[in-house]
């Protein structure tokens, strides 16, 4: 089983995970609870710009916990989020013009057009490693993208990457 938490899209063999229902969504929940999934019982999860949803004291803890429990051995995490590095070099470069940075804070803060939008931590590559790895994520490959989904993991501004791309291995 694929497990895509916070997709929209279907695609050929992989089920959907949302918080909210639509017409593709397969389970409607949170990912801070992934009881409707048996202890390795997943092949692969896939989220993209999910997780910075999360509050950094418990639920993103706890999250990913769930998601290394379902997964099988040697299944594997793949997590897009906004680069908070990135964005901040972005945000303070002398070349993007001064009238772009509000788009860069929504890449930091969320768009805040609903109650689900709104970004509760800013993960670099060290805080994201360090969140996995008290999960029980053992191994861990930064990518340039994932190309499984059009989505914001291959999202650029200013010809720029802002999204940091880890697999994670149980």
């Amino acid at each position: 089983m694929r497990l895509h938490i916070g997709g929209k899209q279907p695609k050929e063999g992989w089920k959907i995970l949302n918080i909210t229902p639509g017409p593709h969504v397969d389970y409607v929940g949170n990912c801070t609870s992934l009881a409707q999934f048996a202890d390795n019982s997943v092949d692969e999860i896939y989220a993209s710009h999910v997780i910075e949803h999360l509050g950094f004291r418990t639920e993103l803890p706890t999250a990913l916990k769930e998601i290394w429990r379902v997964l099988k051995p040697g299944g594997v995490f793949r997590v897009s989020v906004p680069d908070l590095e990135c964005l901040c070099n972005l945000f303070v470069h002398p070349q993007v013009p001064k009238e772009e940075r509000s788009s860069l804070m929504m890449h930091m803060f969320g768009a805040q057009e609903d109650e689900f939008d709104f970004h509760k931590v800013g993960l670099t590559s060290e805080f994201l490693v360090h969140f996995l790895s008290q999960a029980g994520f053992k191994r861990f490959q930064r990518v340039k993208e994932f190309g499984l989904f059009d989505d914001y993991s291959s999202f650029r501004r200013f010809g720029v990457l802002i999204s940091l791309n880890i697999e994670a291995y149980k």
